[in-house]
């Protein structure tokens, strides 16, 4: 393996966050650094345009957060019901709400854990995860809004290009 790595007990934040930097660049993403301990990362995605990222070093663990999508405006059981289905399934994070019910990616790893391919893997999961679960937790979340949009941009002649991904069931309704 090329690259730093982080092992043994005593493992300091620098090291870790040379680590995550250097992940971050060998899969030439763009990063933004608060200070010594966090590392904001941008992930491009198709169907949820952009993520971002963010790890926060610890003395003992490295957490990770992603922003998926806000407080559904509608059907809340079904939404919660189907993130924690798929966290059954999913790798290094889970899906979780905040106190306003704001939908994340959350997880930690120990930092002797933290690795340049592990990083890889970690953030490939958030990406995979987030841009997966988009346009579902949409559909169950926001129905009425999108559908709202539809009618609104197709009686006016509007581009409904970015709803594009809805069309089966808009058209089906």
């Amino acid at each position: 393996m090329s690259g730093p790595e982080v092992s043994g007990p005593e493992v300091s934040g620098p090291e870790v966050m040379s680590v995550l930097e250097a992940a971050v660049a060998e899969a030439g993403l763009e990063a933004t650094r608060h200070g010594d301990t966090v590392l904001e990362v941008v992930l491009p995605g198709e169907r949820k345009l952009q993520t971002t990222c963010r790890f926060e070093v610890g003395a003992h663990a490295v957490s990770v957060h992603a922003f998926v999508a806000r407080n559904p405006d509608e059907n809340h059981a079904a939404v919660y019901r189907w993130l924690l289905e798929r966290n059954l399934k999913m790798y290094a994070v889970a899906f979780a709400v905040d106190a306003v019910g704001d939908i994340y990616l959350d997880g930690r790893l120990p930092v002797h854990a933290v690795t340049e391919p592990e990083v890889d893997r970690v953030l490939g999961a958030v990406l995979t995860y987030a841009d997966e679960s988009f346009n579902t937790i949409l559909e169950l979340g926001f129905a009425a809004s999108i559908r709202r949009e539809w009618e609104w941009r197709r009686s006016r002649g509007e581009s409904t290009r970015n709803l594009e991904a809805f069309r089966g069931w808009l058209d089906r309704d």
